[in-house]
């Protein structure tokens, strides 16, 4: 008895002062990836009120074929976190675009094993996982057409472009920050 009137008072502390110590369990968007931790006393931290537009900028491919992209990860991370400090999903406005070496993450994984000697494609989950939570993909038509890829062989949840450097500019006139690239 003693020790859940304990818990009861930590959890209705934690609720009014808004303490950032996980003791209100939530579920994250994106499973499996963990957002930045906690930093007492952090002045600059993510608003509950302001739209976050962000553009992550998918330029490489991965440094092992076997390995996730870093900015998939990054982007995962970024919408735990924002999701973790109660920033609503409506005020989170993410997209990825790929060109240059990282078009090889947007391969099915029969052509992905086709390319990298057998190796399952490791960035569908994470890409199907962000898709669900509301990342609008983008590839570039132009490494698209430069990597011989058929556009049959891109996952569904990727739209094709004309040029990244179309894409790029578009989103940042409409008032997103690029990360990465």
């Amino acid at each position: 008895m003693k020790h859940t009137l304990v818990a009861a008072a930590v959890l209705a502390l934690a609720a009014i002062v808004g303490l950032p110590s996980g003791l209100h369990a939530q579920a994250l968007p994106i499973p499996g990836v963990e957002p930045a931790r906690d930093v007492p006393g952090a002045k600059e931290i993510p608003d509950a009120k302001t739209d976050y537009k962000v553009l992550f900028d998918v330029g490489r491919a991965a440094p092992k074929p076997e390995d996730v992209n870093p900015i998939l990860q990054a982007a995962a991370r970024y919408i735990n976190t924002l999701a973790k400090v109660g920033v609503p999903a409506e005020r989170r406005k993410i997209a990825v675009v790929f060109h240059q070496g990282g078009t090889s993450a947007i391969l099915k994984n029969e052509e992905y094993k086709a390319r990298n000697n057998g190796q399952d494609n490791p960035n569908i989950a994470i890409i199907q996982a962000l898709k669900k939570a509301g990342v609008d993909f983008r590839v570039c038509g132009q490494a698209v057409l430069a990597a011989k890829i058929d556009q049959e062989d891109i996952q569904p949840e990727i739209q094709v472009d004309l040029w990244a450097l179309t894409t790029i500019i578009n989103f940042e006139l409409r008032g997103y920050v690029r990360i990465g690239g």
